[in-house]
């Protein structure tokens, strides 16, 4: 029998057999992901990627911003291209640059950060992959904020650090009106094809029986356990999500993954109570081998069982941590496949996410020399239950996100200091 990635490929094949135009892209089996949870919301939203920055009130050029983001959308396939089913098989349409770069009006007394938040509420599933939104603060002549907003189906968290690069660069281009070289794009085109239809490879060899059987005895006694939605609890005067944040001294190597697997566990102990086994997922992996470094959506999601029991132990927890990586490559709609196979009653559904990044790993945005902090803005509508990133360098950054029409706030916290504790280096006892 033919694995999900061998008839995703025969099935694009068939689609664009005798196209000439080259318009329509295979989707990697993350992309897949998005676009399928994207069908099933009601409202056809889309996972988004915000990155915020605050600037010096008044120092950022709208319309050079508006040059730039053009510029850049226009190297880079996946930023032109825009996530479609065509008869049931799901696509990238690559199209001309389309960028929206505006400046919301805010209501009257309304902070910048509630614009931005306003403006992103509002996000039209049909538009454009690559949207930037900038809020000034005219009332107070405080920090303007700048929101660099993707769709995840065209970005994952590698591409973000070229993006961040290439539009500061592209700003300063703008200034002398330049305009990307068609040669340049219809080569970046063909690289992303390339780098997609190497990773597709690598998925289908990893798609395989050995890998269906491995994740089918994992995952097998899997249950999504967090509760069904409930718009009600968030009033009107309320923000759809919870925040909590902690920053922690550094630790000399840093905290190694399956540590951080363990402190989810603990956070998913407290949200879900013990004697669960809950699926926690994990993006993982890169551009596939002898890939061009493309902007695009590469990273697979890796389950993770959490038992919220008392856990089989950080050494064990390891072990079978490396044992996933070797099956890291299976596409996520397999993996679901494979442990439904099994008995397991899982749809698919994440109990929670865990995110971890380096800091030494994404340049400052920089705009004709002003350099933009950047900055988090809480209260936006989250896809699951809860999610957990993690930043390590000079100190450990931690942050957790809840939906509170899933989980209330006093739990949501208890649950992010259980997850401080756990990841809190040990205090030394005095000789």
């Amino acid at each position: 029998m033919l694995s999900i990635t061998s008839q995703y490929l025969a099935r694009y094949r068939q689609l664009t057999a005798g196209d000439r135009t080259g318009t329509l892209l295979p989707v990697t089996g993350a992309q897949r992901r998005f676009v399928l949870v994207r069908s099933l919301d009601p409202s056809g939203r889309p996972d988004v990627v915000p990155m915020f920055f605050a600037f010096p009130h008044g120092s950022v050029d709208l319309e050079r911003l508006r040059s730039a983001a053009r510029l850049l959308a226009a190297r880079h396939t996946a930023l032109r291209s825009r996530p479609a089913v065509v008869r049931g098989t799901p696509v990238l349409r690559v199209g001309e640059p389309d960028v929206q770069v505006t400046r919301p009006t805010p209501a009257p007394g309304e902070r910048p950060a509630d614009t931005l938040r306003r403006a992103l509420a509002a996000w039209d599933p049909q538009g454009p992959p690559l949207r930037l939104f900038l809020a000034r603060d005219d009332e107070n002549r405080g920090e303007d904020l700048l929101a660099v907003v993707l769709d995840h189906a065209v970005c994952d968290g590698r591409s973000l650090a070229r993006i961040v690069e290439e539009l500061g660069t592209a700003y300063t281009e703008a200034a002398a009106a330049r305009t990307g070289a068609p040669e340049e794009a219809e080569a970046e085109l063909a690289a992303y094809r390339e780098a997609v239809l190497l990773q597709l490879a690598a998925e289908e060899r990893a798609d395989s029986p050995e890998a269906a059987a491995y994740w089918a005895h994992r995952l097998r006694t899997v249950r999504a356990q967090a509760p069904d939605s409930r718009p009600e609890r968030v009033s009107g005067g309320t923000l759809p999500s919870g925040a909590a944040q902690a920053r922690l001294p550094a630790r000399e190597d840093g905290v190694p993954f399956p540590g951080l697997l363990d402190a989810c566990r603990s956070v998913a102990r407290s949200l879900y109570g013990p004697g669960h086994v809950v699926p926690l997922g994990y993006p993982w992996g890169g551009r596939p081998s002898g890939a061009a470094p493309v902007v695009g959506c590469f990273l697979n999601t890796v389950v993770f069982p959490a038992d919220t029991g008392d856990g089989p132990g950080p050494e064990a927890t390891a072990d079978a941590w490396w044992d996933d990586l070797d099956r890291a490559d299976a596409p996520f709609d397999s993996v679901v496949v494979a442990a439904r196979s099994a008995g397991s009653a899982w749809t698919g559904r994440l109990d929670g996410l865990l995110t971890v990044d380096d800091d030494s790993r994404r340049p400052p945005l920089v705009l004709a020399g002003v350099e933009g902090r950047e900055t988090d803005i809480d209260g936006r509508p989250v896809r699951g239950p809860f999610a957990v990133s993690v930043t390590q360098g000079a100190e450990i950054r931690l942050r957790m996100v809840w939906d509170r029409a899933i989980l209330d706030d006093a739990t949501a916290h208890e649950a992010f200091e259980s997850l401080t504790r756990a990841l809190r280096p040990a205090e030394r006892t005095p000789r």
